[in-house]
């Protein structure tokens, strides 16, 4: 049986050539490359890579000035966090939610678009195993070559689920995938209303497709297009919000910073060819419009989704805090 593609480089004693992420007494984390013969330095000494190759992952290393380290290999998470990049990359918090939420499974085809540093790929390629396909598509060459790069020297060499493909995806995945021939379909993209065509022909039906944006207006239009598409189930849209707890002592409480808003996640799956999408259960309230149809007049609270109180309650309302009756 044939070692999945990076396994080796993710257990054992450390070796020349592995990244290692060495962390200080006061927690604050430095990332290194094993090279023989080298040193690292900071202002309060340095220890030789050598005293590190060989050792078991989890040991501990002191520098000259008697300082401390704990030498760990860096998860995938932390690598995506400290890889060079050319865009900006998906947090783990939202590679998780898409890997799970569209149900990235061993063996599976899956569409990627954009690239941009290859920091959701490695998430995607890790799903699929080496019997699965990621069919990615970038259409800058320097993103395309950056996130090669950062694969390679994650895996330690080329995946051999992993394509990179520079171009449009609107151009190019209809000459790369036979028509419903894709499990999974993943857009982190400025406009991935435009891909919906392509994709609805390449999805197999009940295959998922899965959005990452970055702001309400491009949520709120995408999501219109999946439901006027008419090949895609009802969508659905959220977010996480990471928050970490600083534990010391009787000093438990939340941390004073945290991973706010990165990106929106809507996802939909794949109609049967020639079936038409059930009515919603929920009906869109009085006067509803389309984000495209809004005009000036059209932003009323009812039609922004608003519980508005009737008159009557607030006119109860008022006589209760203020104590007299409606002058009117």
């Amino acid at each position: 049986m044939t070692t999945p593609t990076g396994a080796d480089r993710r257990r054992g004693p450390f070796a020349e050539g592995d990244r290692v992420q060495l962390t200080d007494p006061k927690g604050r984390l430095h990332t290194i490359t094993l090279t023989p013969g080298k040193q690292f330095h900071t202002h309060r000494g340095h220890l030789t890579h050598d005293a590190l190759i060989g050792s078991p992952d989890g040991s501990t290393v002191t520098n000259t000035a008697g300082v401390e380290y704990l030498a760990l290999r860096p998860l995938l998470s932390d690598w995506v966090m400290s890889m060079p990049r050319g865009a900006a990359v998906v947090y783990p918090k939202d590679a998780g939610q898409i890997v799970q939420m569209a149900d990235i499974f061993p063996g599976a085809t899956v569409v990627e678009a954009g690239v941009g540093s290859g920091a959701l790929s490695m998430s995607l390629l890790r799903a699929v195993g080496e019997h699965g396909r990621v069919l990615s598509f970038e259409r800058r060459e320097d993103f395309a070559d950056i996130a090669r790069a950062n694969a390679r020297d994650f895996f330690g060499g080329d995946h051999p689920a992993w394509s990179v493909s520079v171009g449009d995806l609107v151009e190019a995945l209809p000459g790369a995938v036979d028509d419903g021939g894709v499990d999974r379909v993943v857009l982190d993209m400025l406009a991935p209303w435009e891909c919906l065509d392509v994709v609805s022909a390449a999805l197999a039906p009940g295959g998922v497709l899965i959005c990452y944006v970055a702001t309400a207006t491009q949520l709120s239009k995408v999501a219109e297009a999946m439901r006027d598409h008419g090949t895609f189930t009802e969508p659905q849209a959220w977010e996480s919000l990471v928050r970490g707890w600083h534990l010391e002592g009787l000093a438990v409480r939340p941390q004073h910073r945290m991973h706010g808003h990165t990106g929106f996640l809507v996802t939909t799956r794949r109609l049967a060819p020639g079936t038409t999408p059930p009515l919603r259960k929920r009906r869109p309230g009085k006067g509803y419009v389309t984000s495209e149809e809004a005009g000036e007049g059209d932003w009323t609270p009812e039609n922004v989704g608003e519980r508005v109180p009737s008159d009557k309650k607030v006119r109860k309302v008022r006589r209760s805090v203020t104590g007299t009756s409606d002058p009117s």
